[in-house]
């Protein structure tokens, strides 16, 4: 298992920033939420992560709005902000709960105005591509099926009520005209979603076979295993648009990976959070228990 960790890492070399928002995401939150810095170093050591690139790394997380620090002497203690948590708990839902949701047949509309300035048009343009929209024509955006949460987010987050109209739409009864399904064509480039999921199965197939084979991990093995897996996991889900079940092709793979990053994170979590636990402890008088929610991610039990 060292073996395939290592060959990992020189193959696929991680940016600081990214596996600081992985970490922070699936062994942070589910604990508490916060983190004394040097137990955040500890933690990302393994990935060969410096200390001055965990440095930099909160730094600019905090710069963007995403983490908030505690100083405590000469030491910080670091957290999601009520927005960058927010976005957390969305970015969640989506990469460790089965997302194939039914479909009415109803799209989810999205207009800007014409006022809209350009520096705007691009924030609001990035903001509804990460929540699976598809850009159309300019100024047009399409979803199939519900997005009312996530675009009273958007609104609320970016102060945008008067810059965007919002609507449903569906197929008129009896007109004559191209059918809204043929926007799947020309909203989502969704080969290359197929080509990171089939590279995802590719990488991860072997460490099946691998855990099958080898005794248990030792915990500081498990973590970063479970890290590695989820932060490439995390990585294809968060730019697949999550369209319901009915709009995807046959021998769509995103439920092949699902099922194999699910029982690559069952094998490695109790062993990964023991590690987990244990480094808390060394800047925490009591770490705090599993949330029920984490508990139950990917369906799995306690």
């Amino acid at each position: 298992m060292d073996n395939w960790i290592r060959r990992a890492l020189l193959v696929d070399p991680l940016r600081a920033k990214s596996v600081v928002m992985t970490v922070f995401g699936d062994a942070i939150m589910p604990r508490g939420g916060s983190v004394w810095l040097g137990s955040l170093i500890t933690l990302l050591a393994p990935f060969g992560i410096s200390d001055r690139l965990v440095r930099t790394s909160v730094f600019r997380l905090a710069d963007e709005g995403w983490l908030e620090a505690e100083r405590s002497g000469r030491r910080s203690q670091y957290r999601f902000t009520a927005q960058g948590e927010t976005r957390f708990t969305r970015a969640h839902d989506r990469i460790y709960a089965p997302v194939q949701p039914p479909w009415d047949g109803r799209w989810t509309l999205v207009l800007f105005t014409a006022a809209l300035s350009s520096s705007r048009r691009t924030a609001l343009k990035k903001e509804l591509l990460w929540e699976g929209f598809g850009h159309i024509t300019p100024g047009v955006f399409v979803y199939p099926g519900e997005k009312g949460v996530a675009l009273q987010d958007i609104v609320t987050r970016t102060h945008s009520a008067g810059e965007m109209f919002i609507s449903t739409a569906s197929d008129a009864a009896g007109a004559t005209a191209r059918p809204l399904s043929d926007l799947l064509a020309l909203g989502w480039q969704l080969e290359t979603v197929v080509k990171d999921y089939q590279r995802f199965i590719r990488c991860f197939t072997p460490v099946q076979a691998l855990l099958s084979e080898a005794d248990a991990l030792e915990p500081a093995q498990a973590f970063t295993m479970r890290t590695l897996l989820i932060h490439a996991f995390r990585r294809v889900q968060l730019h697949d648009p999550q369209l319901p079940a009915a709009c995807l092709s046959a021998g769509w793979p995103g439920g092949t990976a699902y099922a194999l990053c699910r029982d690559i994170y069952q094998r490695c979590s109790q062993q990964a959070e023991h590690y987990v636990t244990e480094t808390l402890a060394v800047e925490q008088s009591a770490v705090p228990a599993l949330s029920a929610e984490s508990v139950g991610r990917f369906g799995l039990s306690a």
